[in-house]
């Protein structure tokens, strides 16, 4: 949760260096210089998120359902779980594609003109935070699961004894 944070701050922060640098806009057209610093904030950005989102499913394993009956049956934890792993992922997708298109434009060496993207950071930043939360909610309900599993299994052992 924290490296998500973090992630989004700096693609914020990456935001704002991007806006800083000069550029000139002519209807939906603009010509602007690449900021370094905001490639800088904005690759440790991504890298933040991957790495997060990484560690966050290597530790909570796999919650797998592989049929609608299978959901229905499913206890609320392992539904919640699901849920939340499709849902990381989901943002994860976005957030990504978001901060890389933000990253890409500021890598260049020379000014660059065309369509003008804005917002790309900040709304990886903010994405960011969104995954945090799904992370979270994943983590513990997989988890959650988990021991719910481990107590079902130690009950059925002893109920056979």
């Amino acid at each position: 949760m924290t490296m998500d944070i973090t992630a989004g701050i700096l693609a914020i922060q990456a935001e704002e260096a991007q806006n800083k640098v000069k550029h000139f806009r002519q209807w939906v057209f603009e010509c602007r210089d690449p900021s370094y610093e905001a490639f800088k904030l904005g690759l440790a950005a991504t890298l933040l998120l991957l790495i997060a989102h990484t560690i966050v499913n290597l530790l909570a394993g796999c919650v797998c359902i592989w049929s609608k009956d299978q959901y229905q049956a499913a206890t609320a934890n392992k539904q919640l779980a699901v849920a939340s792993l499709i849902f990381s992922w989901i943002i994860l997708g976005v957030a990504f594609t978001m901060l890389i298109i933000g990253t890409i434009e500021n890598s260049k060496s020379r000014r660059s003109c065309g369509i003008s993207h804005h917002r790309g950071f900040s709304l990886g930043g903010i994405l960011c935070f969104i995954h945090a939360l799904f992370a979270v909610s994943y983590y513990v309900s997989a988890i959650a699961t988990a021991k719910e599993e481990e107590l079902k299994a130690a009950a059925g052992v002893s109920a056979s004894v």
